[in-house]
């Protein structure tokens, strides 16, 4: 039982530290204090927004039975106010003049296929264009033609992910999780032992917090705090907000989420709360380095900036152009960059650092950890207390194996993402990005 009277700091509060710090005090653990520069939703946080995918439609067999937990969760009261069963739609495409793509997802869209049916779970083919319009009359434009194939899952759809946040942090606050946020809660640095073990984090405000063992749940702000031996990246993905028409939030409002694995473009039914159609590509996005380690930035806006680079815009306007086509003109009220913490094999990483023993990671959430909201904290708490089956343990292990290796040669993810390779804003983007940044923090998004 002296685990449970352990100083548990948790640094970062987004879904990785909430569903921690919660299952942490659910069983008993006595001192839960979490730091963010924010409370959550935290404005720039990946776990921010209004809405992400919901689905167990997974290549991978672990993370498809993790979904299948997470999605019953999502539908109990503790989390149903913020979750919308629309299903989801996933598509595949050949290659056209202008629009790169995945090559795997067709191997993806097989796997995840072979897995659902082994699970028992339920899914129909709709192989055809004129099939996927019958079935779905709301998708107007071409639809991923040449080569269209599709298959649909009802059990699937999103959730509105600022919403859902905010209820998991008053689940902590309840339970009695300590928030320290602001420039006090604004980790800088750590200091260190002469074993390498961590005493104290110290704040942006010159704050000194002690404590036995440290989480670092910070996505994608974690390879600027600890060493991470190119085991992860921070990756910026394209997302574009246009506000829709009453009618055209009626004509919309039973469409399901379009996910088109070979370009990576994605869409969600519209938000009621703001009239808002949100779209997206997952992709291999954009980098912003220095000293060689890419991060945002960690000044905190009070929202998103409105900002993405120019051939991103033309690339979310391709997307819909493919899927509604009238809708196109419309253009973008806002546009903005979601930050992923990536990983090489688009696995989370739950493990102790191995340089420092109390030192706990908990992060690579790789754009698909959302999803799992109601159970991350079960499996991150597994792996902090090593009781779980030494294969996830294994699966979630600090990888040190790719710490001399060229970093082109090891981010290749999942088989899920589509689009163009990885590459580095360039100086004149991020000169138009901090701009963007100055200007969000001085205002509140309306969405």
């Amino acid at each position: 039982m002296a685990a449970m009277n352990e100083r548990i700091v948790i640094i970062g509060a987004g879904i990785f530290g909430l569903g921690t710090a919660l299952t942490l005090k659910e069983k008993g653990y006595r001192f839960v204090t979490v730091l963010d520069r924010a409370m959550p939703p935290v404005p720039d946080g990946s776990s921010n927004d209004i809405s992400r995918v919901i689905r167990f439609d997974y290549g991978d067999e672990v993370y498809a039975r993790m979904g299948k937990e997470a999605f019953d969760l999502w539908k109990t009261p503790a989390y149903k106010e913020a979750f919308h069963q629309s299903g989801c739609l996933w598509v595949t495409q050949k290659e056209t003049p202008g629009q790169p793509i995945q090559p795997a997802a067709e191997e993806y869209s097989r796997k995840t296929r072979e897995i659902l049916t082994k699970m028992g779970e339920p899914w129909h083919s709709v192989p055809t264009v004129e099939d996927c319009k019958r079935e779905f009359p709301e998708l107007t434009g071409p639809l991923g033609n040449p080569g269209f194939y599709s298959f649909f899952n009802n059990s699937g759809g999103w959730a509105d992910a600022g919403l859902a946040s905010a209820r998991v942090a008053a689940r902590c606050i309840a339970a009695g999780v300590s928030f320290i946020t602001g420039p006090d809660g604004q980790v800088t640095d750590f200091e260190k032992r002469a074993d390498g073990t961590i005493e104290a984090v110290r704040t942006s405000s010159g704050n000194r917090i002690t404590g036995d063992k440290f989480i670092v749940a910070t996505g994608a702000w974690t390879a600027s705090l600890v060493p991470s031996w190119n085991s992860m990246v921070a990756a910026a993905q394209i997302v574009g907000y246009m506000r829709l028409t009453p009618e055209e939030m009626i004509r919309l409002r039973n469409m399901p989420v379009y996910f088109n694995l070979s370009t990576g473009f994605f869409c969600f039914p519209p938000h009621d709360g703001t009239n808002i159609l949100k779209v997206a590509v997952h992709s291999y996005g954009y980098t912003h380095s220095q000293n060689g380690i890419s991060a945002p930035p960690a000044a905190p806006p009070s929202s998103r900036a409105n900002f993405i680079p120019e051939e991103a815009v033309e690339r979310l306007n391709l997307g819909m152009k493919d899927l509604f086509p009238d809708l196109e003109p419309k253009g973008w009220e806002r546009v903005a960059l979601c930050w992923y913490n990536d990983t090489p094999t688009g696995d989370f990483i739950l493990d102790y650092h191995p340089q420092h023993k109390n030192m706990f990671i908990a992060t690579g959430g790789s754009g698909h950890a959302f999803k799992f909201l109601p159970v991350i904290g079960k499996y991150v708490v597994g792996c902090f207390e090593k009781n779980l089956s030494q294969d996830l343990l294994q699966k979630w292990k600090f990888p040190t194996e790719y710490k001399e290796r060229f970093q082109g040669d090891v981010f290749k993810g999942d088989g899920s993402r589509g689009g163009p390779e990885r590459r580095e804003l360039t100086p004149q983007e991020r000169e138009r990005f901090a701009g963007a940044l100055t200007a969000a923090s001085t205002r509140q998004s309306k969405i």
